[in-house]
């Protein structure tokens, strides 16, 4: 079924549930699995107040550690249960293309991701990366919620 399986992650409590699930799927099929974290790109005007104190160089470091605080939540669960894993860390201020883009780029054959549940207006202006996804790939999605 399932080689390949790329799980991306924001650090949200849903994000590792999905992890987890993606990961029980992995040991099910025999699969690897890819975590992926993307960040933004630095800014100078933004909405994020984060972005607005730091240096472009603080910034980065910044984004960096915390990926790899958020990958290494998938290395742990994968090492605990026997699955290959390999982490990757990208910058892109569209989320959904990075992970369209790394699904594609490493061979998967599925991604393995959370939704944070958001509509009305809160889903129309904040946009839900899974959404996009699913839109856009070609792939199947797996989606917890």
């Amino acid at each position: 079924m399932f080689k390949n399986l790329l799980l991306p992650t924001d650090g949200s409590p849903l994000s590792e549930v999905a992890i987890q699930k993606g990961l029980q799927l992995a040991k099910t099929t025999g699969a690897r699995v890819i975590g992926l974290h993307v960040t933004p790109e630095f800014h100078v005007l933004t909405y994020r107040t984060d972005m607005l104190e730091d240096t472009k160089e603080e910034f980065i470091r910044d984004s960096r550690a915390q990926a790899e605080k958020y990958l290494g939540v998938v290395n742990r669960m994968a090492k605990e249960m026997g699955i290959t894993c390999e982490t990757r860390y990208v910058t892109n201020d569209q989320p959904y293309e990075a992970i369209i883009d790394a699904a594609k780029e490493n061979g998967c054959d599925g991604i393995v991701m959370a939704s944070h549940g958001r509509s009305g207006v809160r889903g129309l202006l904040l946009g839900s990366q899974t959404q996009k996804v699913l839109t856009h790939c070609q792939i199947p999605v797996v989606v917890f919620r």
